[in-house]
């Protein structure tokens, strides 16, 4: 102790060799430290007692303190996308059956609607004019595009008439090059004050009894904004069922009304400043004329079953049993024999992009005379559905469609009803003129669905190739095509009804869920042996539930 006093006084008068003592005094300290005993630790408590000691029987502290539970595991959502498809109101059926459809007004109501073009085959001036804003109908420009190319039809002459009451209302004459041929697309393209335009593709003729009690069908695009610079696109990429894709298609279909007078060329000038990468969906359409089925441009769109068959080679579809369930509102006469039935239409819808997978099963819905006299209002609903089964080739017609076709309503006291969950569509009573086509597999899920306006008929889809490799179509059709992989890469597509958004559980699994709304009920009623489709031209004496006879 001593020597250390020393050495401390001696580093303090001389500085130099300050550090090398203050070195050599830690170092011996900390061998003295280290010959004692360390200390024992002691409990976090405030008692002097042995933390290292445990009395007999009693737990260690670290299990007598409490522990928080694991954090649970937050399970992802299950992202649910609602049906691109939805239908129309119906005007005599309860608010549940009607969850999620759409009206005309809800289409045409909104005031900022500068610019309307209307496109079909049945036309009321005044009914369409009553359905815009009160305060700004006389302001839009509405342009209404027609196939009654004679002069003296009656339906032209109509048109002309209730036309020249609005200033703001112009008429237009489609393209049509084949005598038997109609202007049978049905679609709104709408214009509006704040820079965005809307394409609507539907099923209903623009007449008030479609829009009343008459299942039809809606697919809109979102509201398109306006290109920042209409030269430099910011569209990429011409993928089938891609935005700039349906762009390319459509503004292709409408550029085919200007073959001999330029009907819709201002249109399409505006339409092409907009811009639709946000769309989903591929454009199904008809334009009459003759097409070589071999095309291989890509910058060319196909029409009729060509155009549906190109497409569908870009939809991947489930392995497996599936069936193609296709519901129309119209049966045109075939021939005496399901050559284009069979080989022509129904080879094209099923193509996929699966190069191997198993043909589907088809099923044709179309009414019976007992659900029209049963629907909402009777047999006036019967009067633009029509199959014809009078002649020869059409009863024979009628015998090789016969194991293929189903009702409706699918509550019928004939018939054989198939085995299957009850699913109500809520439109049983509301008789159909929506046409859909549908791919369901053995998963449960559905592959792709087409809502249209084309009807079963050579005139809508085509006649078959002949033998210079070209097609005959005769009717104006459009249609939209989608399928679940278009909304994400991972979701299946289900059926919802009297909905148009599914429920999480309605697919085993956690990847994403599109819905698609089903007008029908389900499991179907195959037609029985004794029954028939409804005949629009036939008479019928048994009373309709309001009491009245048709064609009498």
């Amino acid at each position: 102790m001593y020597l250390q006093r020393y050495r401390l006084a001696v580093a303090y008068k001389f500085p130099i060799q300050r550090l090398v003592f203050a070195h050599i005094i830690s170092l011996q300290i900390g061998f003295a430290n280290m010959a004692e005993p360390p200390p024992k630790r002691r409990r976090l408590s405030d008692t002097n007692e042995d933390y290292t000691e445990k009395k007999p029987g009693e737990l260690p502290a670290s299990l007598s303190h409490p522990i928080s539970p694991p954090r649970k595991r937050v399970a992802r959502e299950r992202k649910l996308i609602s049906s691109p498809i939805r239908l129309t109101t119906i005007k005599d059926l309860p608010a549940d059956s009607n969850v999620g459809a759409v009206s005309l007004h809800d289409l045409l109501g909104d005031p900022l609607i500068a610019e309307c073009w209307e496109f079909n085959y049945l036309h009321n001036v005044d009914f369409l004019m009553s359905h815009f804003d009160e305060d700004t109908r006389s302001l839009v420009k509405v342009h209404i595009i027609h196939g009654f190319w004679k002069k003296d039809d009656s339906n032209r002459l109509s048109l002309e008439q209730q036309s020249a009451r609005y200033n703001n209302v112009t008429l237009h004459t489609a393209y049509m090059p084949e005598m038997f041929g109609t202007h049978h697309s049905k679609m709104l393209v709408l214009f509006r004050h704040d820079d965005t335009a809307q394409v609507i593709i539907h099923t209903a003729n623009m007449i008030s009894k479609d829009w009343t009690n008459m299942t039809n069908g809606v697919w809109q695009t979102p509201r398109l904004p306006r290109l920042a610079d209409p030269q430099t696109s910011a569209e990429s990429g011409m993928s089938v069922g891609s935005g700039p894709r349906f762009k390319a298609d459509l503004l292709n279909y409408l550029r085919a009304y200007n073959t001999r007078r330029p009907v819709c060329k201002s249109m399409i000038e505006e339409l092409a400043k907009y811009d639709f990468s946000a769309v989903r969906g591929a454009l199904v359409a008809s334009v009459p004329g003759k097409y070589d089925v071999n095309e291989d441009d890509p910058s060319k769109a196909r029409w009729g079953w060509a155009g549906i068959k190109h497409a569908l080679k870009s939809v991947p579809v489930q392995p497996g049993k599936s069936e193609i369930v296709v519901q129309i509102s119209s049966i045109a006469t075939l021939g005496a024999t399901d050559s284009w039935l069979q080989n022509t239409l129904f080879n094209s819808l099923s193509s996929s992009a699966r190069a191997k997978t198993a043909k589907p099963k088809f099923k044709v819905i179309f009414p019976t005379p007992d659900e029209i006299r049963r629907s909402l209002d009777g047999y006036a609903s019967g009067g633009s559905i029509h199959m014809k089964i009078e002649s020869s080739t059409q009863r024979k017609q009628l015998n090789y469609m016969r194991p293929i076709l189903y009702h409706w309503a699918n509550d019928c006291e004939k018939g054989k009803i198939e085995e299957g969950e009850i699913r109500d569509g809520g439109r049983n009573r509301a008789a159909p003129h929506i046409k859909t086509y549908i791919r369901y597999n053995e998963n449960k899920s559905i592959d792709w669905a087409l809502l249209t306006s084309a009807n079963i008929s050579k005139q809508a889809w085509g006649e078959a190739t002949n033998g210079s490799g070209q097609i005959r179509i005769a009717s104006w059709e459009i249609g939209v095509l989608v399928w679940p992989e278009l909304f994400d890469d991972k979701a299946k597509m289900v059926g919802t009804f009297m909905k148009d958004i599914p429920a999480k559980e309605d697919f085993d699994g956690d990847e994403p869920l599109v819905g698609l709304r089903i007008p029908y009920s389900l499991p179907l009623q195959r037609y029985g042996d004794s029954e028939v489709p409804w005949v629009a031209t036939a008479s019928y004496t048994v009373p309709d539930w309001m009491g009245r006879i048709w064609g009498s």
